[in-house]
This record gives structure tokens, sequence and C-alpha cells, in this order.
């Protein structure tokens, strides 16, 4: 929960110790950016700095608030829930954060509400939530984090602070990579690569107690797409359905092996690939398919991780995407 601790996000940082240090303190802000970009960490260090008892520009960590807000008990800082897994309703925003709000902070100056996904509000709990914004209490602070800024409305959009989450520089994240987790550089490069700037992302592909089994496998099933039976596809689905609770980094790896692709065929350099040991079969892949091949291919995976965001059927969704990569 210290802003010390956060790499990159420098921007942000300052943005928010420069507001504190000013008393300039806004009622309602958005951070947005990619899934795991550190949009929660931010919001953490400034809920806790804001609530700390010494009023620096750092959570103190030891104070009465700090220990509270670590432990997950304080009385006025409530980060939002929702019961459906991809939507937040209009029910959810009045009993947690419109009602609420109206009682004064139990301890502390601020009394601070964290909506987590709010891009899955849907329109009638965002115009709730509204006139919460436009209307808070002196005390209120509404903090949102979304990964997808098109989804929330113009006049809710126009009413924050809007922040965004930057790539984090290479050689900050190899740091972390290789002195903090202690990653060898081969692996500590493949989850940089993989990770495009993503420092959490990156940490989960390397956390990741499969990593080494879901690398293997999508490379096994990318390597024969275009020569499986309908034996040879049913093999396969078995081996993704081992990998389901791993499955967005499966089919990030999936577009990173076409990607590779793809900058093989436009510039033929391997220093630039993923899948570096893969460079006989991408380059017979690169000099068979055709650019747009290679884009329908990108976006049949990109579609097919938009349907499991919805709860599509696992298997239909993946038996389709593995039929429609060996058809293209």
């Amino acid at each position: 929960m210290y802003f010390k601790n956060i790499v990159g996000h420098e921007d942000i940082i300052r943005h928010f110790r420069s507001s504190i240090e000013m008393d300039k303190i806004s009622h309602a802000y958005i951070i947005n950016g990619e899934v795991d970009s550190g949009k929660k960490l931010l919001a953490r260090a400034f809920v806790a700095t804001l609530q700390c008892e010494e009023g620096g520009l750092e959570a103190c960590g030891k104070c009465k608030s700090c220990v509270k807000y670590v432990s997950g008990n304080h009385p006025d800082i409530v980060t939002v829930t929702h019961e459906k897994p991809n939507i937040i309703s209009v029910e959810e925003i009045r009993n947690q954060v419109i009602e609420p709000i109206s009682t004064k902070p139990y301890e502390s100056k601020y009394k601070i509400y964290v909506i987590p996904d709010a891009h899955l509000m849907n329109a009638q709990a965002q115009n709730a939530l509204l006139k919460t914004i436009e209307e808070p209490p002196e005390y209120g602070i509404i903090i949102l984090l979304t990964a997808n800024l098109s989804k929330m409305l113009e006049t809710v959009l126009s009413r924050c602070i809007v922040l965004n989450t930057k790539p984090i520089r290479e050689r900050d994240m190899l740091q972390y990579l290789m002195k903090e987790m202690g990653l060898t550089e081969e692996k500590a490069y493949f989850c940089l690569d993989f990770a495009q700037g993503n420092l959490g992302k990156a940490i989960k592909l390397a956390t990741n107690s499969e990593y080494v089994q879901v690398i293997d496998s999508v490379v096994a099933v990318l390597k024969k797409i275009q020569d499986m039976d309908v034996d040879d596809l049913a093999f396969a689905m078995e081996q993704i359905d081992k990998f389901k609770v791993s499955i967005n980094d499966y089919l990030d790896l999936m577009m990173m092996w076409y990607r590779d692709v793809l900058m093989l065929k436009v510039t033929g350099n391997i220093d630039k690939l993923l899948f570096k040991g893969e460079y006989s079969t991408m380059r017979k892949q690169a000099q068979v398919h055709s650019y747009k091949a290679i884009e329908d291919k990108v976006e049949a995976i990109a579609r097919a991780k938009q349907r499991l965001e919805v709860n599509a059927n696992f298997d239909v969704t993946m038996e389709l995407l593995l039929l429609t990569l060996k058809e293209i």
C-alpha cells in the first residue's frame, strides 16, 4: 500500500501526491488501464495515504488507520462487490455507495469508495452514481477502476479526473523480475516480451505454476494446427481443458505466437520473436500465410477471449477457435 513500492506509473503517483500536498483532493477519480496494469495498487496506496493519521505523502503503515486498512477492517474504506460476474447492478451501487455515503465517516477525514471493474456498471447504475458524483458530501471520495473506458458514460467521465496507466519501462520490469522475483534472464525476458509493459501480467505468468506446461501446450497446438484431423483436434481440446484456469494467459500466448509469425513475415528478424526456439516452424507459417490470414487468426483469438469474458460455453468457444484457426 506504499507509493514507493510501485514500479512505474510515476505520473499518476506524482498527481496523487501533489493533490494531497496541496489539499486539492477530487471527489471522483477514474484509473483506467488494461487488466493487471497496476490500477488496484495505485488506488490502494492513494487510499491508505489519504486516511493515514500521520498526514504525510506516504502511508506510515503503523497508525490505527493503516493497520485497519491492511487487515481489511477500515470502516471508512469500502470496496464495492457484485454478485454477477459481468455486471454491477444499480441496486449494488445504491446499497454499497449511494445510501451509506450520506453517513459521515466513523473515524477518518474521508469516506472512500473504490469500485473495481467499474465498466461493468450498467447504464442505470452509472446514472444513479452520477448524482452522488455531481453533489458529493465534502468527505466523500469515489475511485472507479476500469479496463474499458469506452463503457463509461460521458456524463460520468466528464465529472471525474481520469488517470491512464502507461506501459512500464523495460529496464524497470527486468530489474523487478530478476532482482525482486529471482527469475532467470531467459524467463524474465520471455515474461517481459509477453507482458508488453504490463508488470502485473508478467508477474502472473512468472508465478503461474503451470508456466512451462502452458507454453508447451500452446506451441504443440499451433505448430500443427493446419494439419490436424478430427482426432487431433479432440486431443488438443483435452490438453487445453487442463489449462482452463489459465485460459487468458493461454489465449494471450496464442496471440503472441501469431504476432511472431507476422513479425517474421514483415522483418525476417529473429531477435524480436517471443518464441525464438520455434523459428523454423514460424518461418514456414510466415511463408504460407498471407498478412490477412495472420490478422484473421489474431482476431479469432480475440473474439474467443471476448466470448469467454461474457461466460460463453468454454468447450464450444475453444472448439470453434481451433476449427477457425485451422480453416483460415
